[in-house]
This record gives C-alpha cells, structure tokens and sequence, in this order.
C-alpha cells in the first residue's frame, strides 16, 4: 500500500519539475481560462499579502513576489497534470456539445424568471405580513 502511495507522491513531484506542455492542441481555451482564474487567485491573495505586511519594502514587496512566481509556476503546472488536464479537455469537449440559446430565446427566458422571483416574493412578503398580524392577534410578538 505504502508503495502505491509513494509513486503517486513520486509522480506529482516530477510532474511540478516538467517543462513541457501535455497534450498540447487539446482543451486548450479551458486550460487558459482555469490558469488564468488560478492566477487570479494567487495574484489577490499576493496582494492582500503585501498590504497586510508592515515591514521594510524589500520583505513587503519581495514576499508576494516570490508567492506569486511559486503561484504562476504552480498554476502552470496544475493545468498541465495529465489527470487535471484530461478532465479539462473532457470538460471542453462536453462544452462544445452543449446548444445554446439564441439571444431571443435568452431575453425571453431571463424576463420569466424575473417574473416568477417578483412573483414569489410578493407571495412570501404576504406570507410574512399575515403571520406577523396573527402573531400580534395571538400576542406572541408584542
């Protein structure tokens, strides 16, 4: 068991030192985005970083920055796991499968969802107003 666990902790580590790029043509639009929110991730929580530290601007500034290099790299190479990557390219491809509505269509079926949440709301602001008045009648709620 110890040895199964040893080849995958084995595996991720050479992975996190590769250069290359797995499968390279494939899900390539879902890979930028997932990068891309990654590191948008990273960046903020660098920043946050530095205006949380109230040292000289060398540890303030150098700090996030190293973070945020470890980040870009590790973002990088997390795109680029085979097993994250396939479902990636799985994702993408599922994607693209997906019909999708005409710009009517979507105006038409946004307008009714407006509608029946202004709808229910008006329900449950009856709802809260007739309760309110029981309980005063009652004299639960004072």
């Amino acid at each position: 068991m110890s040895d199964k666990k040893d080849i995958a902790a084995s595996s991720i580590w050479s992975e996190l030192f590769q250069f290359g790029v797995y499968k390279r043509s494939q899900g390539r639009i879902i890979r930028q985005l997932t990068f891309f929110a990654l590191l948008a991730i990273v960046a903020i929580g660098c920043w946050k970083l530095s205006a949380y530290i109230n040292r000289d601007p060398a540890v303030t500034l150098g700090v996030p920055a190293v973070l945020l290099a470890i980040g870009v790299w590790l973002s990088f190479r997390a795109v680029n796991m085979p097993r994250f990557a396939d479902f990636l390219i799985a994702v993408e491809a599922e994607m693209n499968k997906v019909s999708w509505p005409s710009k009517g269509e979507l105006v038409r079926s946004s307008i009714v969802v407006i509608v029946v949440i202004m709808f229910l709301v008006a329900v449950l602001f009856i709802y809260d107003i007739i309760w309110r008045k029981l309980f005063e009648f009652i004299g639960i709620v004072g």
